[in-house]
């Protein structure tokens, strides 16, 4: 959430101060997307989100099943949330403009959170031994891979991979009207690719599963740790083959970019629950307790102009560090408007 409420901005002001040729190239893997086939740090932000998500829910539906709430009764809740969730993405999109159908985009990243959510909690919660998870996920992620590998596209020769050869882009294209899509060969989260989207958020399950046993902590820290390498290397060497490619969510993509986010969950718990290293992260703690409110609120709220009215007039006598001064304030105005939201003890839940 840091990324996105300003931080690739923040780093791109300072890098762009240089024009060292590694440094740009750098620049190029924290703040954006790869255009096709490859692999940056910008294209975890989404998996990590989905990954995250999974990750709370042995938490959160042990907690309700502990407090006496019914399957049932916790599978009309977790429905409810993922229409929510998938109408907000629809306000995002500009389903209040009121243009028509026909120019509303349909998919969007708050919809592919919200069906990757959803059927990863019904999973959980009506599967949730590991041996169960473990197998459904490989079974949509193997499944996509076959679909995607035999199925003739029209136009291309089967088990294409480019942007309009694809089977995920071309039912895209099949299902939505031009202007419904986000480019025209398809929609980097379209319904068919959302399908191994699941097993992103299921491999998250399974680390808060891990998490949650009687182990020692050290050995949780070490176990994710192995699981992150071992998704990395299988993933890496499934790309040579099914390539790792962000926008149709290709299943090597899925466990390479979910071992990175074993990595970095295994860091974070060593660093915050085993070290007890806890002060430095109220920063990012404070932007992660309110993620969809800010997601929305940057869609409304002109920030910049904000930041330019309080320190503007003092960013006038910095003209060369102007750049990062002032995403430094819009990132800063931000913030404490979560900061203001997270003491008054208000979120935004779907």
């Amino acid at each position: 959430m840091f990324w996105i409420i300003g931080g690739d901005d923040l780093i791109t002001a300072i890098m762009d101060k240089s024009h060292n040729r590694m440094v740009t190239q750098v620049k190029g893997n924290l703040t954006g997307h790869v255009e096709w086939v490859g692999f940056h740090f910008y294209d975890m932000i989404f998996p990590l989100f989905l990954f995250i998500a999974g990750v709370a829910l042995p938490y959160a539906i042990t907690k309700q099943l502990e407090k006496g709430h019914t399957r049932r009764q916790i599978a009309i809740s977790i429905v409810k949330r993922t229409f929510t969730l998938f109408f907000l993405g629809l306000v995002y999109n500009g389903l209040l403009r009121f243009n028509g159908i026909d120019h509303l985009r349909i998919m969007g990243v708050l919809q592919r959170q919200a069906l990757g959510y959803g059927a990863a909690a019904l999973i959980y919660l009506y599967a949730p031994r590991k041996k169960q998870m473990i197998t459904i996920a490989v079974a949509l992620l193997l499944g996509y891979w076959a679909a995607m590998a035999l199925i003739h596209v029209p136009g291309a020769p089967t088990g294409s991979m480019t942007q309009t050869g694809n089977l995920a882009n071309y039912i895209d294209r099949v299902l939505f009207r031009p202007g419904q899509l986000y480019r025209p060969y398809g929609d980097p989260e379209g319904p068919f690719s959302t399908i191994p989207a699941v097993a992103t958020a299921i491999l998250g399950a399974l680390a808060g599963k891990w998490l949650r046993t009687d182990h020692k902590a050290e050995k949780k820290a070490a176990g994710l740790l192995a699981a992150g390498v071992a998704l990395i290397a299988v993933g890496y060497v499934w790309g040579l083959w099914f390539p790792i490619i962000k926008k149709i969510w290709t299943s090597s993509y899925v466990l390479y970019a979910g071992g990175w986010s074993l990595l970095l969950l295994a860091l974070f718990y060593w660093l915050i629950d085993v070290r007890g290293y806890r002060r430095w992260s109220l920063f990012f703690v404070v932007i992660g307790v309110n993620p969809i409110t800010i997601y929305l609120m940057q869609e409304f709220v002109n920030f910049e102009e904000t930041a330019k009215f309080f320190v503007g007039g003092a960013l006038a006598h910095f003209p060369l560090a102007q750049p990062i001064l002032l995403t430094a304030s819009i990132v800063g105005i931000k913030w404490l408007v979560l900061r203001f939201l997270d003491r008054q003890k208000i979120y935004l839940r779907a």
